[in-house]
């Protein structure tokens, strides 16, 4: 799966636009094959902070802690002193996304799905732990909908040395939450996007554990946005990508 000529100085962002775009677009090949995504992942191991426009070397101690925002410096995002949840946009169409989320830390995201969707994921910097869980019996509906899910990983601890994951639509942990231990950056890919239009919204969970069933827990549906749960964006810093034509 050649992307471009050798001798072509293309940035690493962009060649994980084409990956990504070769795998998941529409009309392309039809469903992804296992090795396709495990090709897709090798874009996403390689790919450091500087290579989406973000600095990782300094927490900038400076910082007054009135600044919320995410400061710059050289060009590039200074992660380490975002204050809260930080989504930085790199790209979206019909077929898939491209984001980074940064945490500052001790931040948490709650338990959340990603519903017949694909996602590829990769810290960029700094640590977070992960509880996962996947679908044992589809939500039903009822005055909250919920089902039985089945523990893949407990306080998992995942950095910038792990290689990219992936969560499948039915396994690998497509619930899941984070915990930031350390200031920290995760790189997703997902496909299709999150849209409500779709019948792909995103959704979170309680998780009830089951006493005489260890590792299974009842997964309840919230009736609203966590009130903790508090995301502002931040402009891609990164280099620009040459978009294709998608039919």
């Amino acid at each position: 799966m050649a992307l471009h000529d050798e001798s072509t100085e293309i940035s690493r962002v962009q060649r994980l636009y084409d990956a990504s775009y070769r795998v998941f677009s529409s009309g392309k090949a039809g469903l992804p094959t296992l090795r396709h995504i495990r090709w897709l992942q090798e874009f996403l191991d390689v790919m450091e902070p500087s290579d989406v426009g973000i600095d990782a070397s300094s927490d900038d101690e400076g910082l007054s802690d009135a600044e919320s925002s995410p400061r710059s410096r050289n060009g590039l995002i200074l992660g380490k002193t975002v204050k809260q949840i930080t989504y930085i946009h790199i790209h979206e169409c019909e077929d898939f996304s491209i984001g980074i989320f940064c945490f500052p830390a001790g931040a948490k995201f709650p338990l959340h799905d990603h519903p017949n969707m694909v996602v590829l994921s990769k810290v960029l910097y700094g640590s977070v732990r992960s509880k996962s869980y996947d679908w044992v019996t589809s939500p039903c509906s009822s005055l909250k909908k919920g089902g039985l899910a089945k523990l893949v990983s407990d306080n998992r601890l995942i950095d910038a040395r792990c290689k990219a994951s992936v969560l499948f639509p039915r396994s690998g942990g497509n619930l899941h939450s984070f915990y930031a231990e350390t200031p920290c950056a995760i790189l997703d890919v997902l496909s299709p996007p999150y849209s409500e239009d779709m019948g792909r919204p995103s959704k979170y969970y309680s998780d009830i554990p089951i006493p005489n069933l260890p590792g299974y827990a009842v997964l309840k549906e919230t009736d609203h946005l966590p009130d903790d749960l508090t995301v502002r964006g931040a402009p891609y810093m990164g280099p620009e990508l040459s978009l294709k034509a998608m039919y």
